[in-house]
């Protein structure tokens, strides 16, 4: 059976209240968004893989990136990303559509591969599969995987601002309605709230900085066991953002998710 039609959608902005143009921060000589998109497209079943940034002056920048390194661009809404991948997946004619936030710039190529592996092997039987319901890899290797039919389902019939905001919870919020599949990672590990590899704040910066430092000028095309064999040998490298570890976006809105709860995120 041939593989269905997959797009890889990598949000990105210039915007952030914490780290503004965070995305553009050099990273081994080059932009930290080109590094993570040379990453993403390095995994087998990616598809074709597209930045999808906002139609903003601000995020001019991002788009003339993209063209000066020959990149898919799409521009669209600015705070509704769910309109964004919906749209972004009608230009492109996707079958299947991939999420993958522009603040993971150390994503494994293989836990994509893993992921949506998974999906494609029991594509009869899951709605949504991703590796966050719940998170066991170290935070920063974010896939999620879903049909265009339940992307569509979802863009028509959101309504909360956190699920047209973070695109996909419509989706995962009601198992009762669609089928959602989770990949956990091997060995009963469970990284998601100790190890850190994301970006929001200037000191996930350093700490993504020191890895590929440390990392890229030998083996560009490192990975997730190669980054945990390198903290093992250089813990001042993962102390460099530790007091962030387990602060994701579900802080703010515990009161309105059904499945998630306060031990799936720290506050500051």
């Amino acid at each position: 059976m041939p593989l269905p039609k997959i797009l890889t959608v990598v949000q990105a902005r210039m915007g952030s209240s914490r780290l503004p143009g965070k995305v553009l921060l050099p990273l081994a000589g080059e932009p930290l968004l080109l590094r993570m998109v040379q990453r993403v497209q390095r995994a087998r079943l990616a598809g074709t893989v597209a930045v999808a940034t906002t139609a903003d002056a601000a995020d001019d920048a991002i788009a003339e990136l993209c063209a000066a390194h020959g990149l898919e661009c799409f521009r669209g809404d600015a705070l509704d990303l769910l309109d964004r991948h919906y749209q972004a997946a009608r230009h492109y004619g996707a079958d299947v559509v991939l999420k993958v936030p522009s603040d993971c710039p150390l994503i494994d190529p293989a836990v994509i591969d893993e992921v949506v592996g998974f999906y494609l092997d029991f594509t009869e039987r899951y709605d949504f599969v991703s590796n966050l319901h719940p998170a066991t890899f170290p935070d920063g290797n974010d896939v999620e995987v879903m049909p265009m039919t339940v992307l569509e389902t979802a863009w028509r019939e959101a309504q909360r601002p956190l699920e047209r905001e973070h695109t996909t919870p419509f989706m995962w919020e009601n198992s009762g309605r669609f089928s959602v599949g989770n990949v956990e990672w091997d060995a009963g590990l469970d990284y998601s709230m100790s190890h850190r590899w994301t970006i929001d704040y200037p000191e996930d910066y350093d700490f993504i900085k020191a890895v590929y430092e440390a990392l890229y000028p030998t083996n560009p095309t490192f990975g997730l066991s190669d980054i945990l064999a390198l903290l093992e040998k250089r813990p001042d490298i993962a102390q460099l953002n530790a007091r962030y570890a387990g602060v994701n976006w579900y802080r703010n809105h515990l009161d309105e998710l059904k499945t998630v709860d306060s031990s799936q995120t720290r506050t500051l």
